[in-house]
């Protein structure tokens, strides 16, 4: 009877202890206020942070999407990935606990993802007798000095290509430069393509942009 008395009060203070330790839980919240900002074709990781509840916890997405090239690891709760595309991307997280039911958190977030390499024209292409010329500005809008490689071609309707510059430096982080360039591909309509390349040799990163002319322009034959 002894025993049995005391197996009963051993019983009812696990069944205290359960439904006490339950009530201690604090809410489940999520503590991660923003995420950084970072930089297409940059690898990328962030973790969201929660407290309370009772974990494990399983994170989704609910609202909008992830820049593309990230995704959310449900059991983590971490963004990572290399994302493609620049741009401000809202989305909204939320987390469950494991209580049953579980609880839920939400918050919203703005990931903003900044280009690095830019082109555009800073002199549009234009024709001149029988000389189509311009120029192109190239921006690093990274943290680091990479290696830059621009091209500038001209495609004629039947899509013969014409160089109309060529030019591979060191563009330092954080700097523009001015690229003219200009020849004679003879009589044509042509589409103007200028491609620029960065290499990063100390990541291993390759970054690309291009600019292209909206119509075609037109070199008469010389009379």
């Amino acid at each position: 009877m002894w025993s049995r008395c005391i197996a009963m009060a051993v019983w009812l203070q696990l069944i205290l202890g359960a439904a006490f330790a339950g009530h201690a839980q604090t809410p489940l919240t999520i503590t991660t206020v923003s995420t950084p900002q970072t930089t297409a074709g940059t690898k990328f990781r962030t973790r969201i942070g929660a407290t309370g509840g009772m974990q494990p916890y399983t994170w989704q997405v609910t609202a909008g999407k992830l820049p593309p090239g990230l995704k959310l690891d449900a059991k983590l709760g971490v963004i990572f990935g290399t994302p493609t595309m620049p741009g401000e991307y809202n989305f909204a997280l939320a987390v469950a606990d494991s209580n049953i039911p579980a609880n839920r958190a939400e918050r919203a977030y703005r990931l903003i993802v900044t280009a690095a390499l830019g082109i555009v024209w800073k002199k549009a292409p234009q024709v001149h007798d029988q000389k189509l010329e311009g120029s192109v500005m190239v921006t690093n809008y990274t943290q680091q000095d990479f290696t830059l490689t621009v091209v500038v071609v001209a495609v004629n309707e039947i899509g013969r290509a014409t160089a109309l510059g060529y030019q591979e430096f060191q563009l330092k982080r954080g700097t523009q430069q001015v690229i003219p360039f200009g020849s004679e591909p003879g009589p044509g309509k042509y589409i103007v393509h200028a491609d620029a390349v960065a290499d990063v040799v100390t990541t291993n990163t390759i970054y690309r942009a291009r600019q292209q002319t909206p119509g075609t322009l037109e070199i008469q034959s010389p009379e």
